[in-house]
């Protein structure tokens, strides 16, 4: 009865998740009105604390997606499941005016487990970009000033199954992910113009309806260096995807309800594109007290897709270091078991804004609170984000972010006994 009432829990956090990641809004950025929005960072709790690591991590107490081929390092009576959440404190300023916005939501969940002693499997929903913005501005056309509002909301999640398998002496490991994206990105923007006795408006909205398959490839190698310490070299390969897609493209003179429409296109299939996604990492681990780790990724975003125009992107890098550090995991003092964890990482972003750029660089600390079994965990993450862009004429982005998760590992595949 304890593991069906389990199993009922579950189901209804996945439920939950799924409903939330639909509406997400886990962003205020000015610059996810351009592409697909910002990318969201595809490690779990206990990996964004480390920076964001996880092509070369293979934990058997840790789901990692960014590499299929660590799930086999769970251990064969375990079943594991982890949910997130972000909340997230943005402040942006363009050396004349300040602006701050306090964004939030459930941010992913997944689970894992053995499906034999060299095989498992994990699954979950997790998001890919995210769309957000509300800002207005003040032009002016043949002297006379009018008020723009742009706003936006939207972006990209992924359904993901994986496979991993051990084929050789727990020391080589391959890895697969079959997954569906899927999102909406939606641009609106209102034109008012005219003096104070006649106001004209004109309304228009950009609305992207994007679907696909996706696939990850991993394998990861371990090298063991003493009976407690080992090093893990992980390769991980997305290859590039062409989404299925329609797009509406709507100008009306009245509202944003569009009743009365000027103009009013539908697209089908226009060149939306992913590109290739190349990840290596290295991870040193001491058992029960130490890891460090290292991630180097390239994205090919300068020949993708938008709009069927290619010439919007330019290819993107990311580097990250983290690690973890468990003062005493064997005594009953509370503190010395905890997982104390700490990163840091350099990412360039992949947009083109007037032929500019920004640059990102982040900081981020974080612990682990094991549960009352000691194998279950909440993880708690402090991030520091700071975007630089390349051009004055950009908005500095400063953001602060909370990432709390929680990950239960349980027995549930060990036979009871009958007296």
């Amino acid at each position: 009865m304890l593991k069906v009432n389990k199993i009922c829990i579950l189901i209804g956090i996945c439920v939950f998740v799924q409903q939330s990641l639909n509406a997400q809004n886990n962003t205020n950025s000015p610059y996810t009105r351009y592409g697909y929005g910002v990318i969201a960072d595809r490690s779990f709790g206990a990996g964004r604390s480390m920076g964001g690591i996880g092509y070369g991590l293979r934990s058997s107490q840790q789901i990692n997606p960014m590499n299929p081929a660590s799930y086999s390092s769970i251990d064969s009576l375990t079943f594991l499941f982890d949910v997130g959440a972000t909340l997230q404190l943005s402040l942006f300023n363009d050396e004349i005016n300040s602006h701050r916005n306090i964004n939030g939501n459930i941010d992913y969940f997944a689970m894992q487990f053995p499906v034999s002693r060299i095989m498992a499997v994990s699954a979950g929903i997790l998001p890919y970009s995210h769309v957000g913005y509300n800002f207005n501005a003040v032009n002016d056309i043949d002297d006379i000033s009018h008020l723009d509002n742009y706003s936006g909301t939207g972006g990209l999640n992924e359904v993901y199954v994986g496979l991993s398998i051990d084929i050789w002496k727990k020391r080589l490991s391959l890895g697969a992910n079959v997954g569906y994206m899927f999102g909406n990105i939606d641009h609106r923007s209102a034109v008012r113009f005219g003096t104070s006795q006649q106001i004209s408006s004109l309304y228009t909205m950009k609305k992207v309806n994007l679907r696909h398959l996706k696939y990850d490839l991993g394998v990861q190698y371990t090298h063991p260096l003493s009976r407690t310490e080992r090093m893990t070299f992980g390769l991980a390969y997305s290859p590039k995807i062409k989404f299925s897609s329609v797009s509406y493209d709507v100008i009306s003179s009245n509202d944003y309800f569009l009743s009365n429409i000027i103009k009013a296109d539908t697209v089908r299939n226009s060149g939306f594109e992913i590109p290739n996604t190349l990840g290596f990492g290295a991870s040193y681990v001491k058992d029960y007290k130490l890891i460090l780790a290292a991630d180097l990724s390239f994205q090919d975003w300068s020949n993708a897709h938008f709009f069927d125009d290619n010439n919007q992107f330019k290819n993107r890098y990311k580097l990250v270091i983290g690690g973890e550090y468990i003062p005493n995991n064997f005594t009953r003092a509370y503190l010395s078991r905890l997982r104390y964890r700490a990163g840091l990482n350099y990412s360039n972003s992949y947009l083109q804004i007037n032929d500019s750029g920004y640059n990102e660089y982040g900081i981020s600390l974080g612990v682990g609170l094991p549960m009352l079994d000691n194998r279950s965990f909440v993880n708690v993450s402090f991030e520091y984000v700071k975007i630089t862009p390349e051009s004055k004429t950009l908005i500095n982005e400063n953001c602060f972010r909370l990432t709390l998760s929680f990950t239960f590992n349980e027995y549930w595949f060990m036979k009871q006994k009958i007296e």
